[in-house]
């Protein structure tokens, strides 16, 4: 008998008894972790793991376990908060300690490591403040920005109008739209609707969102081997590359035009910092950190604000008593003279509710990005180490019932009090919060006030004919988002008289 086999099997099972040891090691190391379902060796818990996982799992998960609980990445740990008072107290009580991002191999080698969201240290810092401050030196969340909103929603209106109050897909105009006030602030330039270049960058950067939520992309986060076998990189670097393609262009143009002593748009602005950084050793501004962070603010700016618009038609058309409602109060405001105007929005109480409460049950960004600690951290009795990954549950945060009455239910009287007036709510985090909030909070909360009221204040949306309406006091949430990327009818309204 050889003895080859033996030994093999010998060799297997050592191996095997080693990496089980390392792993319970390591289980011992984190052993003031919050506690969760026991890991598989080696494997952790998969079916827990994954953007898809977190709806599904996570609340019953948060039931057992309490709002605190661990989960695990093949052998790492990764920490879950569930609900207000916990999530609030990580973002905002201990901000600093749950600012930092876990590496993720797909983005990271997608963008050099120069994705401004997923960055960390002074490098996210110094991005992230120059790119606020650029944003804001042309008009961001200020009156010329709110004007230029108010242009971009005739256009909207009068395309729309065009189509005569037949069934559509509203996604791509609102895309447009949303678009145009992003690449106007970006690149300096507004398209026409059916302009190939816009249609191609609304198709690019929704291709985009839509493949950093796939599985494929989670697999080869967790696998990042996977990233150097051809196909697959081919696959999981597309969409990001075609993207990133379209910016260039536009870099290029940019670079051989640019006047330093009037810089133009948010391009401009960061090549000049390039040529003022350029003697640095090490300096955080460059080319491809400009690509990456226009790529990113096309991906946050555009698919997510034209998503939530979308779904807000869907969900206005879908009850019928409230869109009369929002009417009413545009009217009074603006008797129908001007659209309604940011300042309007004091005096337009359930409107702004509506917006607030339609962002409530979207429900966006269920996980928003992962966060990761910057040292070690007790934590509401736990201690988490460093670089441990954390998830902060913010679906928790937008149905947590000890927060709103009817949390599965949409309710624009959420924000709202006795008296009818609108009331802020702590617990919309729709934007996340702490020091990793939306760096385009403001910017997206203008955009969906100003081009919801425009909209409305023209067109009546209803479901097209032969579409059963359901009963609005019963209709669930689940039920509202199946119909999504359904069609609409944009019924013209006739000025009250």
């Amino acid at each position: 008998m050889s003895i080859l086999p033996v030994l093999s099997l010998a060799v297997s099972f050592l191996l095997t008894l080693l990496f089980l040891l390392s792993f319970w090691r390591k289980l011992k190391k984190y052993k003031l972790l919050p506690p969760g379902p026991a890991p598989i060796p080696l494997l952790g818990t998969p079916k827990y793991i994954g953007a898809h996982a977190a709806s599904k799992y996570f609340p019953e998960l948060s039931k057992k376990y309490g709002p605190i609980f661990t989960i695990w990445k093949l052998t790492d740990p990764v920490v879950v908060l569930c609900g207000y008072d916990v999530v609030k107290d990580a973002l905002l009580n201990h901000g600093e300690e749950f600012s930092g991002r876990p590496v993720l191999p797909v983005l990271n080698k997608l963008t050099e490591g120069y994705s401004f969201p997923n960055t960390n240290g002074e490098r996210w810092r110094q991005l992230r403040r120059f790119t606020i401050s650029s944003l804001r030196n042309f008009g961001m969340g200020k009156k010329v920005m709110e004007k230029r909103v108010l242009d971009e929603s005739r256009n909207l209106i009068r395309a729309v109008s065009e189509i005569g109050g037949k069934p559509f897909n509203p996604i791509m105009l609102l895309g447009g739209a949303v678009g145009n006030i992003t690449s106007y602030a970006l690149f300096g330039e507004h398209f026409d609707y059916q302009d190939p270049k816009l249609q191609e960058l609304i198709l690019t950067t929704r291709t985009f969102i839509m493949n950093a939520h796939s599985p494929l992309h989670e697999l080869a986060n967790t696998f990042p081997f996977l990233l150097d076998i051809p196909i697959f990189k081919q696959k999981i670097f597309k969409a990001g590359l075609d993207l990133q393609a379209f910016v260039k262009k536009y870099i290029e143009q940019h670079r051989q035009n640019l006047n330093p002593a009037s810089p133009w748009d948010f391009i401009d602005y960061f090549l000049v910092k390039i040529k003022e950084e350029e003697h640095l050793t090490g300096g955080h501004f460059c080319e491809t950190s400009l690509m990456m962070v226009v790529v990113d603010l096309l991906a946050a700016g555009m698919e997510t604000t034209s998503s939530t618009l979308n779904f807000s038609l869907v969900v206005i058309s879908s009850f019928p008593e409230v869109q009369v409602k929002v009417q009413q109060e545009i009217d009074e405001v603006t008797q129908s003279l001007r659209p309604p105007g940011i300042m309007d929005r004091a005096q337009m109480p359930y409107t702004n509710a509506v917006v607030h409460e339609i962002q409530r049950i979207f429900d966006l960004a269920p996980i928003a990005h992962y966060h990761a600690l910057t040292k070690d951290t007790h934590f509401r009795g736990y201690t988490i180490p460093k670089g441990t990954t954390v998830i902060p549950f913010i679906s928790s945060v937008l149905s947590d019932p000890s927060q709103w009455e009817t949390p599965q239910e949409f309710n624009p009287g959420h924000f709202l009090d006795d008296k009818g007036k609108f009331r802020a709510k702590p617990a919309f985090m729709a934007f996340s919060a702490g020091k990793r909030i939306c760096a385009g909070e403001n910017l997206a909360r203008m955009e969906l006030f100003l081009f919801f009221c425009a909209l409305l204040q023209k067109f009546t949306f209803t479901q097209p004919p032969g579409i059963e309406r359901q009963d609005c006091k019963t209709l669930k949430l689940n039920k509202v988002k199946n119909r999504f990327f359904s069609e609409l009818c944009a019924v013209p309204r006739s000025p009250p008289s």
